[in-house]
């Protein structure tokens, strides 16, 4: 049986004005190879690898030219068009691949390349999905911490974190702090693995090597307090919900920079208020 969205070998059966029929052998079930896929040394006989899908008109159709993905697997593609009804994706085919809104974590924009898995909607479609992407990444990456990679984000996790995948390929998670204003799904972001779990999955950050890192805290930090006109209307005995708003810093990042400015006579910590001191 010839199953749409994946790979099959198969051999020419006939010629047409249309192209090519193949089959597999022993079996009366054809499918076509357009004549666009037909080349001058093809043969009765010959052996194709090919991918079979649907063309415009809904019937299935097959190709020698590469895809990215295949039903249950997951690639990289680019958006050509948002509609109506969804948005449709590049994946090198006459007939661009259907993303619909329900299967989005996120809408994208033209123009971006977001990963998708690719599976079959109730009418026996082929279609790309947004979620699920998870437990397809792969969990034996090569790398170890302190190792520089490079990670697409395919999903928000909220509570977890932010979910990406290094080198469009293994699991990996930057901590929900690091999360950025400007990050979109298929942000691509350079990163530094700051461990290596048990299980395989990186955690990873974009953040420097604490001391430099720390630095830049403590500038970001003066400069919200001049915001305040010289008094934080908090301290560190916020939660840290509330300073990960108000500063865009984790509790404990929160608190290295709070104790670097101390030691550095920038601020003042007397009577429970974190106040700049006059230069």
């Amino acid at each position: 049986m010839l199953e749409i969205g994946k790979k099959s070998v198969l051999h020419i059966s006939r010629f047409t004005g249309n192209g090519a029929y193949l089959s597999k052998n022993g079996e009366k079930e054809e499918v076509l190879l357009p004549k666009r896929y037909v080349n001058e040394s093809m043969r009765l006989g010959d052996e194709l690898l090919c991918f079979l899908y649907l063309d415009s008109e809904d019937r299935p159709v097959a190709t020698t030219d590469p895809v990215p993905l295949t039903l249950g697997g997951y690639g990289v593609l680019k958006v050509t068009s948002l509609t109506k009804i969804g948005a449709f994706l590049d994946w090198g085919l006459p007939k661009d691949l259907f993303l619909p809104y329900a299967e989005m974590s996120e809408q994208p924009k033209e123009g971006d390349e977001i990963m998708v898995r690719l599976y079959k909607d109730k009418s026996n479609r082929l279609c790309a999905s947004m979620k699920g992407l998870y437990h397809l990444l792969s969990k034996d990456s090569p790398y170890r911490a302190g190792d520089d990679v490079k990670a697409r984000i395919y999903e928000f996790g909220h509570d977890f974190g932010v979910f990406a995948a290094v080198d469009d390929r293994y699991s990996a998670m930057l901590p929900k702090f690091e999360r950025k204003s400007n990050m979109r799904i298929g942000t691509v972001v350079n990163a530094r693995v700051t461990n290596v779990k048990e299980d395989g999955k990186l955690d990873i950050s974009i953040r420097d090597v604490i001391p430099k890192q720390m630095e830049e805290d403590e500038e970001a930090l003066l400069d919200l307090i001049d915001e305040y006109g010289g008094v934080l209307p908090f301290t560190e005995k916020a939660t840290p919900d509330v300073i990960l708003r108000e500063t865009g810093l984790s509790k404990n990042a929160f608190k290295r920079a709070i104790g670097g400015l101390y030691k550095k006579r920038k601020i003042d910590l007397s009577n429970g208020k974190i106040r700049k001191t006059e230069e």
